[in-house]
């Protein structure tokens, strides 16, 4: 094994009965040995800006007088070379049966985590697992998401996949990035138009990226991945 990543874990409109088409899951991920050094890059980004060390990147806070700040936080994502980022998203919810398949919705949401995951997770380097908490009931939920991380690759001693973690993201710089990502997608997806700074900080993820968010790259892009998943046959 030649490192140790951390994958931390964010979601958008994750809820059955939410009342929103699209549901996005995104990931950013570093080696173990940059994340403290990662984190201090952001903190520099927030006091650059005169902004107190509290205060949460949020997709829901962006406005125009953050504006400024956002743009440098993505900046900072295309910029450093040992960060990364995959995405999952479910373009329509509604047309899930999930009867059909013998699941509730919070056994999709853990499949799609899974999806994700599979995506990043190889046999070169161990891994770890942050994901933002979502509520009382998640642990058990988490648990067996590991459980079935490791059983596909047979890591039955959890050498590969050490831990699986849900966290508090106000205390975690770099989920509080994926949140950021997340958020973009989501609102991509979600086709919505209403803020002016939030299209801006689209536009400068597309530009930096290369990528419309709409569709899914192609699988081996490894700095800004996508997957617009898609049901086979009628769900």
């Amino acid at each position: 094994m030649n490192d140790t990543i951390h994958i931390y874990c964010d979601e958008s409109c994750h809820l059955e009965h939410d009342q929103q088409k699209a549901m996005v899951l995104g990931a950013v991920w570093c080696p173990a040995s940059h994340r403290a050094a990662l984190g201090r890059k952001i903190k520099k980004v927030r006091k650059q800006f005169g902004l107190p060390p509290e205060i949460e990147i949020k997709w829901t806070k962006i406005s125009p007088a953050g504006l400024d700040y956002y743009m440098a936080l993505i900046d900072l994502f295309f910029d450093e070379p040992m960060l990364h980022f995959r995405a999952v998203v479910v373009p329509d919810k509604s047309i899930l049966d999930h009867g059909r398949f013998s699941q509730t919705h919070d056994d999709f949401y853990y499949k799609m985590w899974y999806l994700l995951l599979t995506h990043v997770v190889d046999d070169q380097n161990t891994f770890r697992v942050f994901i933002d908490k979502k509520d009382t009931r998640g642990r058990d939920k988490v648990r067996k998401l590991h459980d079935v991380l490791c059983n596909t690759y047979y890591d039955f001693d959890r050498r590969r996949i050490s831990d699986i973690e849900e966290v508090q993201s106000h205390d975690v710089p770099l989920i509080q990035l994926s949140d950021l990502m997340t958020g973009a997608l989501s609102y991509v997806h979600r086709r919505l138009e209403g803020s002016e700074a939030k299209k801006s900080i689209i536009a400068r993820i597309r530009e930096r990226s290369g990528h419309n968010l709409l569709s899914s790259t192609p699988p081996r892009v490894e700095k800004f991945n996508v997957l617009v998943w898609q049901p086979k046959g009628v769900i």
